[in-house]
């Protein structure tokens, strides 16, 4: 009975969240909101607030932990966590007065998700859309009532994202809705929406831009703060540092090695570098250089994608890595064109509370407006070997299956509070597992673009601190990742904006894969020549998207039971 009381409990904060939070609420698959916006006020959004303290308070006071059985502590203990962080963010890290780009997700992304992601019949998803739409001109008069002086590179992006939004609604909206009888009417409502979004646009780059802030570092307590809410673990934001910067070294060290090995295939009749700082650096260097010339063309990117998803899946199921999500709902689509830019590929999850839907993995040619230098350097980055890493990470076994098994979850708990350094930490990992049971047969080019993958990861994190908690500059950011991390000037300077903008996130990779990474060689060690990789991959993925401190008992506990 404890435990029917918490998850009772549970489920009517839940209700009340999701009539409050339509947007998210759509996001997470539960369509009964997506005609609605939630109102955005000071006051409404006060009264959120209140409503995570409420529950926090009463959470503690109705439900007894020691009464529950122990996966309902477990969720418990996970619900009680999420209030807190929510309720710290929303004290500490004012998105609506800081960063514009927190209206954006209400401008575009509560329409874009309703026409790409919902189960519903297409003409009911286009009537919400028009719905919607309607709503946003409040949207858009909120942000220009509320936001005061945002960190000026915070609004750089806002200002840049803000374009794409007014494209979508000249363009792409169109691209999605199809020949639909109701596109008259959505004409309407998006061209009497654009002339409110070119007008925030004139407000974003001329009024707003005036009162923009220089400070947009969040300073070592906090960022330590948020780190561990993000971590929910018992590690600091020093600490996470200290063992960066280990790993860093380490990576760099085996690089070499596996350049020094591959010199003579790229520069043959070439002599190899001296052996020494500079030297190993150079080699790195030049053999990275040589590899990402090997490229396919732009119009075969997707083509490629979709060889490079087969021969994964194949090879997952004839390696027993685990067992792939049947039926397959990962679909292979090119990117739209308002998306391109920033990267080859992101995954769209099917929602949580609609898992049936579809899993959209995109893949982004070069954009159309690219000179022929900017995607030569493009596809160099993207190339053939980094295009199976990003597969692996992205989809097959990375994101896609995890997220796959995720909706399988009875708990609405753990259904629905998903932890992000788990999600990213089992991603990276995935890159040098399968690398290591055999997959590139020993290709040496795929082995040193994964490493250079993982060492981006590694750099994420310190650079993340060290730009929020110390006085790191621009030119000292653009040094430590060109110079050391082998990283392009424009994936550089882009790293460094992204760094400015979104704290903590970057250090989530790199957490999240140590934290998995420590957790296999213990059971692993434990268990000695019973350990079964399918079977312990099985074994971690079977509870959610849990806090890594959970898995630790709960795998073991999974192994001593028939797979």
């Amino acid at each position: 009975m404890s435990d029917q009381k918490f998850y009772k409990f549970f489920d009517d904060y839940l209700e009340e969240h999701l009539r409050q939070h339509p947007v998210y609420a759509s996001q997470l698959g539960d369509h009964r909101y997506d005609d609605q916006i939630e109102d955005l006020s000071v006051e409404a959004r006060q009264n959120r607030t209140a409503l995570q303290h409420e529950t926090l308070a009463r959470l503690t006071s109705e439900i007894n932990r020691d009464d529950l059985s122990r996966s309902a502590q477990i969720d418990l203990e996970v619900f009680r966590h999420h209030l807190e962080e929510q309720s710290w963010l929303a004290e500490h890290i004012p998105a609506f007065e800081e960063d514009p780009r927190t209206y954006n997700h209400y401008l575009s992304g509560s329409v874009y998700s309703l026409l790409t992601q919902s189960s519903l019949p297409h003409e009911e998803n286009i009537s919400n859309v028009i719905a919607r739409i309607r709503q946003l001109p409040e949207v858009v008069t909120e942000a220009r009532r509320t936001l005061t002086n945002p960190p000026l590179p915070v609004l750089e992006t806002s200002i840049n994202q803000n374009r794409g939004v007014i494209g979508f609604y000249e363009k792409g909206i169109y691209e999605l809705a199809g020949d639909s009888p109701q596109c008259t009417e959505l004409k309407k409502v998006a061209d009497d929406l654009l002339v409110h979004l070119r007008a925030y646009q004139e407000f974003l780059e001329t009024d707003l831009r005036a009162r923009a802030g220089s400070e947009w570092r969040l300073g070592k307590e906090k960022f330590d703060r948020k780190l561990q809410f993000a971590a929910n673990g018992d590690i600091t934001a020093d600490e996470v540092l200290a063992r960066a910067e280990d790993e860093f070294h380490r990576v760099t060290g085996e690089m070499y090695v596996t350049a020094r090995q591959l010199w003579g295939r790229y520069h043959l009749g070439t002599p190899l570098p001296p052996d020494d700082a500079i030297g190993r650096h150079e080699t790195i260097t030049r053999v990275l250089d040589a590899v990402g010339r090997e490229h396919g063309e732009p119009a075969n990117l997707l083509a490629d994608a979709r060889a490079t998803v087969e021969k994964l899946k194949d090879f997952i199921a004839k390696n027993d890595i685990l067992r792939l999500p049947d039926p397959d709902r990962c679909e292979l689509r090119e990117m739209p064109e308002f998306h391109r830019g920033n990267s080859l590929a992101y995954i769209q999850p099917a929602p949580p509370l609609d898992p049936e839907n579809r899993t959209i993995y995109a893949i982004s040619p070069p954009p159309a407006d690219w000179d022929a230098d900017r995607v030569e350097s493009f596809l160099q980055e993207y190339n053939q070997h980094m295009l199976q890493i990003l597969t692996i990470h992205e989809a097959y076994p990375g994101h896609y299956v995890q997220l796959a098994y995720h909706n399988r979850e009875t708990s609405p708990v753990r259904r629905l509070l998903l932890s992000g350094v788990f999600i990213e930490g089992w991603a990276v990992y995935t890159e040098q597992m399968m690398l290591d049971q055999g997959y590139g047969e020993g290709d040496l080019s795929l082995r040193l673009t994964q490493l250079k993958f993982y060492l981006r990861a590694v750099a994420n994190a310190i650079l993340d601190h060290r730009m929020h908690c110390t006085r790191m500059s621009d030119d000292e950011a653009l040094g430590f990742l060109m110079d050391q991390s082998f990283q392009s000037e424009g994936e550089a300077q882009l790293k460094i904006i992204r760094s400015k903008q979104s704290t903590v996130q970057l250090s989530t990779y790199f957490v999240g894969r140590m934290a998995l990474y420590d957790l296999r060689r213990e059971i692993q060690r434990e268990q000695g020549a019973e350990f079964d990789l399918g079977r312990y991959h099985e074994a971690v993925l079977a509870h959610g998207s849990l806090p890594v401190k959970y898995l630790g008992e709960l795998v073991r506990e999974r192994l001593s039971s028939p797979r």
